[in-house]
């Protein structure tokens, strides 16, 4: 579902989006098409198409990571939004191999598709980031001007940035879309509920420290809101949320008396890539509805974020 409210609707353009088969994707498209423009998404195999198709858009085939082929897709192209990710679920993700795919679609893939969209002449690139780039700030709020900690986990997303803000100036705008840490209905928030059923540790960082999230039903709404924004670099969440009625509302979602959170050994174990998502990020999404008149349906964490992912799942991601 697609609730635009005020946002709706502003002139039909032709947008491009590569990622719309994804988590972020598929709600993007969704809302996109809903109001009314003609987007075209890349396509990489024939459940792919399928997906696409279903949404109301073209699916359109081209290669991510050669710029001949994308200039041809972008030629007549309004927009260019970019939210292609492969993020690894579960334990999966503490090997650090798993995210050779994800880093090269934010460094090598951002680099293609900018290249691309400065040669076809397209006006505006909306490109998909995280609000973990952010340092850790304890319990002081943080917005677009904090900053933010460069290590190896997060470098990859650095670079797609700077992409996106060098191809930005004259007639071209460039939107940075720093998302919090997604929940709803998608696979990492069926993996942690089925973690905390279990009995094993879901929290990550300490009970004092703040999380910033958004909720899936959240995501497309943000994006379409992103066609109309100044360039620069937006907050997308919700209000931010302690750790510790975080992991208590995995508990009850769960029918589980208590939900624990990591110690320092499973935190060793799980590697410099889990580092990010242990700092307290108490972010304000403030300028993000400033500039555009976005507002979150779920405006704050309760367990009844988890109603989705409760569900029987989407049978494509």
């Amino acid at each position: 579902m697609c609730v635009i409210g005020s946002l709706c609707k502003m002139d039909r353009v032709r947008i491009v989006v590569s990622g719309g088969t994804g988590v972020i994707g598929r709600a993007a498209v969704r809302c996109l098409v809903d109001d009314g423009h003609e987007v075209d998404v890349l396509a990489r195999s024939a459940d792919n198409v399928a997906v696409i198709s279903g949404l109301g858009a073209s699916p359109q085939r081209a290669d991510l990571f050669d710029v001949t082929s994308l200039v041809r897709l972008y030629d007549g192209a309004d927009v260019v939004i970019n939210l292609a990710s492969e993020v690894p679920v579960g334990y999966a993700a503490a090997w650090s191999n798993a995210w050779r795919r994800n880093d090269d679609l934010h460094t090598r893939g951002v680099a293609t598709v900018v290249a691309a969209a400065r040669a076809a002449g397209v006006r505006r690139v909306i490109q998909e980031s995280a609000s973990f780039m952010y340092a850790d700030a304890g319990d002081s709020w943080i917005t677009e001007q904090s900053p933010i900690e460069i290590t190896p986990a997060t470098e990859p997303i650095a670079v797609a940035e700077s992409h996106v803000q060098d191809y930005a100036g004259g007639f071209r705008a460039g939107v940075l879309l720093r998302f919090g840490s997604i929940l709803g209905d998608d696979p990492l928030t069926r993996f942690w509920l089925k973690a905390a059923a279990n009995g094993r540790p879901v929290g990550i960082g300490t009970a004092e420290q703040w999380a910033h999230l958004v909720h899936t039903d959240d995501l497309g709404t943000a994006v379409l809101a992103a066609l109309h924004a100044p360039s620069g670099v937006y907050n997308v969440g919700a209000a931010p949320v302690l750790r510790r009625e975080l992991v208590e509302g995995f508990a009850r979602a769960t029918g589980v008396e208590s939900a624990a959170f990591m110690g320092p050994v499973l935190r060793r174990l799980a590697g410099t890539r889990i580092e990010p998502l242990t700092r307290s990020l108490r972010v304000s999404s403030d300028h993000f509805t400033a500039q555009t008149g976005w507002q979150p349906l779920r405006t704050a964490f309760d367990p009844a974020w988890f109603d989705a992912a409760q569900r029987v799942p989407s049978t494509a991601r």
